[in-house]
């Protein structure tokens, strides 16, 4: 979701019509407000409403000068991994900045497709874009990675926009367009004797979960965490987790999947009965939901489908954890 802020009388009136044109949402002064625009909403007061806004968007314009936006912003930003894009757009639609974020918060890309639709130039200036060369975070966003360390990944961006010869190393058996990312382990050959190394984890491991009524959250954690160390796999390549419908308002199991920053797919248990046949059922299960299996189903169905289980059922303290790795590179 996109916010675009104006507060003047022409800024309002611009805003109004990128904010049609991108689907956004604008934010005008009251006493400014466009007649005409139905994506407008008044505000009273910019910097409330922006503390209150700040981090429901993905993406921010604001069509004002840059230093107004430095001041406003800077007590909401809290790291580069969690900011949103922040892009200025000057009155006259003449340049499009990109100002925080540039590059996982996606405002570079931003910057530069506001450009080409309004005909304005961009103004771009991280280093290894202007350079023509990657940097890892972005290299992360490619492959649909989360970054081991930022200040790991910053050295390594570093020795890239320095010229330096950086290589990205994968084992033999590890095809980027074709095979899951799953190796235990990576050797690196040089002369070097230090070297700068850093991991991206491919986010590609969803998680079915099929738990009793009233689970407490530390459980249904406790479990994951279990299932994950047993299989020697990162928390921080979990993509997904899902459930069957009859679980969607389990509070613990709400709590837990906020507790790993993640988001619960809910599967209904007529796509269930689709694929059920495909594993061991248990008609108990069956006699009290309508279907006789549900964290493997659950974890396929919300899966791409295009790998495997590492996990089909793991149990422990009333909850069972399903664990599908995706093909990695496929997204």
């Amino acid at each position: 979701m996109i916010a675009v802020w104006a507060v003047t009388r022409e800024a309002s009136n611009k805003g109004a019509f990128i904010a049609e044109e991108i689907e956004g949402t604008l934010f005008v002064l009251k006493k400014f407000l466009p007649e005409k625009s139905s994506k407008a909403v008044p505000m009273e007061n910019f910097s409330e409403t922006l503390s209150l806004e700040f981090n429901r968007y993905d993406a921010h314009i604001f069509i004002m000068a840059t230093g107004i936006v430095v001041r406003k912003i800077t007590k909401l930003l809290k790291s580069k991994d969690k900011d949103p894009a922040i892009i200025v757009v000057d009155e006259n639609m003449n340049f499009s900045i990109s100002l925080v974020s540039g590059h996982l918060g996606g405002a570079n890309r931003l910057a530069e497709e506001l450009a080409k639709k309004f005909k304005m130039v961009p103004i771009i200036t991280t280093s290894s874009d202007i350079t023509g060369k990657i940097a890892l975070d972005t290299l992360a966003q490619k492959l649909n990675c989360q970054m081991e360390s930022l200040e790991k990944a910053k050295r390594l961006t570093s020795l890239i926009v320095d010229g330096k010869k950086v290589e990205l190393s994968l084992p033999d058996n590890l095809k980027i367009s074709e095979n899951s990312s799953s190796a235990e382990g990576v050797i690196i050959a040089s002369n070097r004797e230090n070297i700068e190394i850093t991991r991206i984890y491919p986010k590609n491991l969803i998680l079915g979960i099929g738990c009793r009524r009233g689970i407490e959250k530390d459980k249904i954690i406790d479990a994951v965490k279990a299932a994950m160390m047993k299989n020697n796999l990162s928390l921080k390549s979990i993509k997904l987790f899902s459930t069957v419908d009859l679980k969607a308002d389990e509070a613990g199991l709400i709590e837990a999947v906020k507790e790993f920053d993640s988001a619960l797919a809910i599967i209904s248990r007529e796509s269930i009965k689709e694929v059920e046949n495909s594993f061991q059922c248990s008609e108990f299960v069956r006699a009290s939901i309508g279907v006789g299996v549900v964290s493997e189903a659950c974890a396929l169905l919300a899966s791409d489908k295009t790998g495997r289980f590492i996990e089909q059922k793991y149990i422990k303290d009333g909850v069972t954890v399903s664990i599908y790795e995706e093909r990695f590179g496929n997204e």
